[in-house]
């Protein structure tokens, strides 16, 4: 099955302490941390194109590009949704979005690249030598 233009994914938590500003360390507040929603849409992502992807294949952000545009107490759900924007060789875009129970938080634009398990992490594990 190829990666397609339009294939859509969804990731959802509900808000606790553990997903705050203060626990991320991106702030003092007991709100919704800026990471986590970004950490939501990158899962939001690479679950929509997860069953697409060839054994031994996985996708890894490269880009992400978003806004925070409102913030989330302590004690709501929180989801993210991503759509498929184009299909490039390796490169994939995506539109995404975040809202919680009363409507959007977050939107913004990702990029991920479909990486050989092996080969990528071969290359990552290089650092470690010499």
């Amino acid at each position: 099955m190829p990666i397609l233009v339009g294939m859509k994914g969804r990731a959802e938590l509900d808000v606790t302490q553990e997903y705050t500003a203060q626990a991320a360390g991106s702030g003092t507040l007991p709100v919704f941390a800026t990471p986590w929603m970004c950490a939501l849409m990158e899962k939001a992502a690479w679950t929509a194109i997860a069953p697409a992807l060839a054994n031994g294949d996985s996708s890894v952000g490269t880009s992400l590009n978003i806004t925070h545009i409102s913030a989330t107490p302590v004690g709501l759900k929180v989801w993210a949704e991503s759509e498929v924007t184009l299909v490039d060789g390796r490169r994939v875009e995506f539109r995404v979005s975040a809202y919680d129970e009363k409507g959007l938080i977050g939107e913004g634009a990702h990029t991920r690249m479909v990486v050989s398990d092996k080969r990528f992490l071969n290359k990552a594990e290089q650092k470690l030598e010499g």
